[in-house]
């Protein structure tokens, strides 16, 4: 059997890796119990959740399951390995018992989001399904808990619309012409001036859009929309997108992409909310001040898909000024702490900050320099090469 599984595999792209007996292994780690140096197992998103957690900034509860998860489940001819979902549901419970709410719990419910989250990051991975765990009993629950109905049908409108488009593979611009024939008929510009009634509607057409393409019925049992989720982060792995960027890129298809699972904290609660990401210092020049930007009352995708126009992170100092302090802070010891300019993702749910990514920061030449000599690091730890770009031609520099 295994022997057929590969070969089928095999057409499909490069050769199933083999298990690295993950099931003699710990398959899920939460966030406290790694660390930065675990990119390898945990991926570059699950070792900076790790890390940030294990300094003590505020990193909303969560787990990882591990690469070489995505290995056996790849090996064993996209099969999950046995007893995995149990593990999922005995980490879970630890993230219930820190938040104080339960996951499909009608009248508390527990939200989640799902990432993928390889070692190097890569075209063709599956993007984030913010706000998993929603259906009809626990949107209510989510009302009623808030004391913001709009709210609640926001987050399922948005659940719904990333589900289908990410896990069941719906078209995404199907989704924003139902958005956007929705917006004309009630006069709305923005995505926030649509009220709790049309959010609604909304969720419904999106439901009747999936099953119209898919043949299926939108999947209401929490436990079944989270275990879809994981197994499609797997498959993104061996996706003919991610496949052929590692094939030109050279990177080894045994690296496998781990699943981080966390609760979610909502940047979309009012004008005391928001989401961003900076960078620790400006990437062109080097010049130690953030540089990023910002929405307020937002989810964590509308500051890329370019619906409504971000604030430059600047102008948070002036409208949650205490948030802006603390973000300088964090910002400051995370650079400090790693040595290195640090790129950031952040949410701030009613005042409070929540650091959701850090990562290693792509600047230039010029910018490296600087911050080496700011962080009063040795010109060493900047590459020859680095140095060389900045200086510029040998000609350049004798007519200076």
């Amino acid at each position: 059997m295994a022997t057929r599984t590969r070969t089928r595999a095999t057409r499909r792209g490069p050769r199933a890796p083999r298990p690295r007996q993950a099931s003699a292994r710990k398959r899920i780690w939460l966030f406290e119990e790694g660390n930065a140096s675990m990119r390898d197992l945990l991926g570059g998103k699950g070792a900076g959740l790790a890390e940030m957690s294990r300094v003590g900034l505020p990193v909303p509860p969560g787990f990882t399951i591990t690469t070489a998860v995505c290995n056996e489940y790849n090996a064993r001819g996209r099969t999950f390995p046995p007893g995995l979902m149990d593990e999922v549901r005995r980490a879970l419970g630890v993230v219930e018992r820190r938040m104080g709410k339960r996951f499909g719990d009608p009248r508390n419910p527990l939200l989640v989001s799902v990432r993928s989250g390889a070692k190097f990051s890569m075209p063709g991975m599956m993007d984030t399904v913010l706000n998993l765990g929603l259906n009809e009993e626990t949107l209510r629950g989510l009302g009623a808990l808030t004391g913001d109905e709009r709210f609640a049908q926001d987050a399922h409108r948005r659940f719904v619309q990333m589900f289908g488009k990410i896990v069941l593979d719906v078209p995404g611009e199907k989704f924003e012409e139902l958005l956007a024939a929705r917006k004309r008929r009630a006069g709305a510009t923005l995505d926030t001036d649509l009220g709790a009634g049309d959010l609604r509607e909304i969720a419904r057409e999106f439901k009747a859009l999936i099953t119209r393409e898919k043949g299926v019925e939108f999947p209401t049992d929490p436990w079944v929309q989270l275990e879809m989720a994981i197994r499609a982060v797997f498959d993104s792995w061996m996706g003919k997108r991610a496949v052929d960027y590692r094939n030109f890129n050279k990177i080894p298809h045994d690296l496998g992409t781990a699943v981080n699972v966390q609760a979610m904290v909502f940047g979309n609660m009012g004008a005391e909310s928001a989401t961003g990401v900076a960078f620790t210092r400006n990437p062109a020049t080097g010049e130690k001040r953030l540089y990023g930007e910002y929405l307020p009352n937002a989810q964590g995708e509308d500051v890329v898909a370019g619906i409504r126009t971000p604030h430059p992170i600047a102008e948070m100092e002036r409208e949650l000024p205490g948030v802006y302090r603390q973000f300088q802070a964090v910002a400051s010891m995370l650079e400090r702490h790693y040595k290195d300019m640090q790129d950031l993702e952040f949410t701030v749910e009613r005042g409070k900050l929540w650091m959701l990514q850090t990562r290693a920061g792509k600047r230039t030449a010029q910018a490296a320099v600087k911050a080496a000599w700011s962080r009063s690091r040795s010109i060493s730890s900047c590459s020859p090469d680095s140095i060389r770009k900045t200086r510029g031609p040998p000609s350049a520099r004798a007519s200076s």
